[in-house]
């Protein structure tokens, strides 16, 4: 049984931005949001170092494995891997548009085989009893046909499938990068509205360029969740009030000295070399957004010297550097919106 609330509010998955620290980090911020991993190819867990790939927190749940490839056999192995490890759910990339991923004969270009993607779906089921969910497109290329979208979901419904993450941009494969893929399809968030109305008894959550909580707030009255990608990578701030905002939790509102506090004891606590210690500082650049001395910030957290020299002490460094040290989180919360 899907239940929908599961999805109200998702941060996406990002290639080389959403790794286990990174989401750890968002946790921090808030306790219901699912989150998703940067998206691992199947090739990468059958031959590489999976427990790289596929180790994570317990505080991450809830948290998705999203995959890449177009194999059954392959698929369904990494599947059941997911589900070992401890996952949530898994979701199959069907919206990457990178002539890369391209070449490996998966992601945006699957919507393209809608039986391969049928075969790897029922794969994956049988090999695991976790939810077996899709991101996609709403088309390819210049094909704004409603209906190629509609029947590309109504037959994979129809093989049980019941959560459809809607990027509401279509997949230009040739001509157009990743990052203008994101940005120069128009969007037609209609299309996921109108998915929603001929596939009631699904849940679809809405992806594409929402950038704050009043967006979220407009989508979740037409669809059942909303996925935020860049705006919660690089403002996280926004992350700190999905709780209460969105589910009505009535727990005090973390704040940035105890996200630090808890980083701090994050990085005493796991084992990681200088390469994870860095990337965990990247993903943090964005916590004093909007703030007196997040230039600083962001320069300290970038500093490999200095990252080496204060270890599991740079943030408690960098706040005090930018000037809040043993002072009081100066957020208000009339203040939260005002980057």
């Amino acid at each position: 049984m899907i239940e929908k609330e599961s999805w109200k509010f998702c941060v996406a998955p990002m290639l080389d931005l959403t790794d286990r620290h990174c989401r750890y980090f968002h946790r921090q911020l808030t306790k219901k949001a699912r989150l998703y991993s940067e998206m691992v190819t199947t090739g990468a867990l059958i031959h590489g170092d999976k427990a790289r790939h596929l180790d994570f927190s317990e505080a991450e749940h809830p948290v998705a494995l999203q995959l890449g490839g177009s194999d059954p056999t392959e698929l369904a192995f990494c599947a059941k891997l997911g589900e070992q490890w401890g996952y949530d759910e898994i979701n199959l990339n069907c919206g990457c548009p990178s002539e890369k991923v391209q070449k490996g004969a998966f992601g945006a270009c699957l919507m393209q085989e809608t039986q391969v993607v049928i075969d790897c779906v029922k794969a994956m089921q049988d090999a695991t009893t976790l939810p077996v969910t899709i991101k996609h497109r709403i088309g390819i290329d210049d094909n704004e046909d409603y209906g190629f979208v509609r029947d590309f979901v109504g037959n994979l419904f129809a093989n049980g499938v019941r959560v459809f993450i809607v990027h509401t941009r279509n997949a230009w494969l040739k001509g157009l990068s990743p990052k203008e893929n994101r940005e120069i399809p128009p969007l037609r968030r209609q299309i996921a509205y109108q998915l929603k109305k001929d596939y009631p008894e699904a849940v679809f959550v809405i992806n594409g360029a929402l950038k704050s909580l009043e967006e979220v707030e407009t989508e979740l009255k037409f669809i059942d969740g909303a996925m935020v990608g860049r705006a919660a990578y690089y403002t996280p701030w926004l992350l700190a009030d999905v709780d209460a905002r969105l589910y009505g939790s009535n727990i005090e509102p973390v704040t940035r000295e105890q996200v630090i506090d808890s980083m701090t004891e994050y990085l005493k606590n796991t084992a990681m070399d200088f390469h994870a210690l860095r990337a965990t500082c990247r993903h943090m650049h964005g916590l004093l957004t909007g703030l007196a001395g997040a230039k600083t910030w962001r320069r300290l957290l970038s500093e490999a010297r200095t990252i080496e020299e204060e270890g599991s002490e740079i943030f408690h460094y960098a706040y005090a550097r930018a000037g809040w040290a043993d002072q009081k989180d100066p957020l208000k919360e009339d203040e939260m919106w005002s980057y």
